[in-house]
């Protein structure tokens, strides 16, 4: 494959530059003021990237790339319409779509290659369509999961984890077997077959709780897979971005991980999200408190400090636009109002964040849990919108908990707490949450949007602030 030197020293520079673009998106992602910054560099960075691929004279026909293109456009453009409640979902997706590409090229490349494979080169090819396979059908699982079309709950059956842990470790001795004996050809489809089934029983026993470090630990596992396929390709610009998208998912991994008090073998192995049906039946003999749109706006038009703490259940019902509109009547009424943002709110890292900056919330109003724990003995109310396991005061309490240990916010530290949720049914992770029995604690019915509509107008009606 032979470039002219000028096109090749173009092809190069093209490179450097997506390359250094991809670096910068992930530095402006960190960050809400400058996150849009993020994306465009990664958006530039990724059209820089095509373009110099294109450009590549040892390409002999672009009929099949322009098809390629084509088919692209038409599946990629709705999916990236679909409703922010499921961004979660499309994520998911886009990991199985890149990993299907990573196993589609090792495996052209191998055959391509075979019998005669160097051993450093089966090594790389192997580890991607073994992590590209087991990627793609373990976010097809994820996505269904969050589509709820699986169920939500974890699908476990005795010796499950020795089973799955068999199948990796039979599909890796494969691997080893082919680096050693290239030549045998007749295995190959195993390398390949084995993770397709192992990602399928590696998300089923997960539970809904457990989604959005699952969804960081896929995106990882297919960055990794398109780094061993850079080696592979010997592309360097395959390598550094397939790097930084491994690493990157894996810091998020462990930090979310460290926010649910939890390690990767318990998320992984552990079945966690199980419904505890005996202490949920208990608790639903116990009474609680409940109160109006009309008891809630008298009650915040007398606060003067109030925490919002959003959570998926804000989502489903697409109520931050509602929020944005109460935070403003609140504020105008001299309120000072914000945010208590837990890193595993929602169904994907950053979901509550995505959905307040949507309805243009401000940035500085959005504190992560240790900055508003800190504020919660002393606020007067804190409003709870579709949250549940996050500010489940059982993690600190109930050592036979599921979530014992998990770090939660402290709402029920504030003076009054109130709670917007469609009914007493346990969250994500299958457990009653006391918080809702506490004398302090009021129930407010229904659905978010609607409910947190009438509480503005309410507000907007008549009343002063207390």
């Amino acid at each position: 494959m032979t470039s002219f030197p000028a096109a090749e020293t173009m092809i190069e520079i093209t490179y450097l530059v997506a390359t250094a673009l991809f670096i910068l998106s992930l530095k402006w992602m960190s960050s809400p003021a400058t996150a849009r910054h993020g994306v465009w560099a990664a958006e530039f960075g990724m059209l820089l990237a095509v373009v110099g691929t294109l450009l590549n004279r040892g390409i002999v026909d672009y009929k099949w790339i322009a098809i390629a293109l084509v088919l692209g456009s038409i599946i990629g453009i709705p999916l990236g319409m679909v409703k922010i409640t499921a961004v979660p979902q499309r994520t998911a997706l886009s990991h199985a779509f890149g990993a299907l590409c990573v196993t589609l090229v090792g495996t052209a490349e191998f055959y391509l290659r075979a019998p005669a494979v160097p051993r450093f080169m089966m090594s790389v090819l192997s580890m991607e369509v073994i992590l590209g396979s087991l990627t793609f059908t373990g976010s097809l699982m994820a996505a269904g999961k969050l589509q709820e079309i699986l169920p939500q709950r974890p699908i476990t059956y005795k010796g499950q984890n020795v089973v799955n842990l068999g199948m990796l470790a039979a599909a890796i001795a494969v691997a080893g077997y082919l680096v050693v004996h290239p030549d045998h050809m007749y295995l190959f489809p195993l390398i390949v077959v084995i993770p397709l089934l192992f990602g399928v029983q590696m998300i089923i026993p997960i539970g809904g709780a457990d989604m959005p470090t699952v969804i960081s630990l896929l995106n990882s596992y297919a960055g990794l897979s398109a780094a061993a396929m850079g080696f592979v390709l010997e592309s360097k610009l395959l390598i550094v971005a397939g790097a930084l998208d491994g690493a990157s998912g894996l810091i998020l991994s462990i930090n979310m991980s460290k926010a649910m008090n939890r390690s990767f073998t318990n998320v992984l192995f552990g079945g966690f999200g199980q419904e505890q049906t005996a202490a949920k039946a208990g608790q639903e003999t116990r009474a609680v408190r409940s109160a109006t749109p009309e008891e809630a706006a008298e009650i915040l038009a007398a606060a003067s400090t109030v925490v919002i703490v959003p959570g998926y259940g804000m989502a489903v019902a697409q109520a931050q636009h509602k929020v944005r509109e109460l935070y403003d009547i609140l504020t105008k009424r001299g309120v000072d109002v914000k945010f208590g943002i837990h890193p595993v709110a929602g169904r994907m890292p950053g979901h509550m964040n995505v959905l307040l900056a949507e309805a243009d919330i401000p940035y500085d109003k959005l504190l992560d849990m240790d900055e508003i724990n800190g504020e919660l003995p002393q606020t007067d109310v804190a409003l709870i919108i579709g949250a549940n396991d996050v500010t489940n005061p059982a993690a600190r309490t109930d050592a036979s908990s599921p979530i014992f240990g998990m770090p939660i916010l402290d709402v029920d530290k504030a003076r009054t707490v109130m709670v917007i949720k469609r009914s007493m049914a346990a969250g994500f992770a299958g457990i009653g949450n006391p918080l809702y029995y506490l004398d302090k604690t009021l129930m407010l019915f229904g659905d978010a949007k609607g409910f947190v509509g009438s509480i503005v107008r309410e507000l907007s009606g008549g009343g002063s602030h207390g």
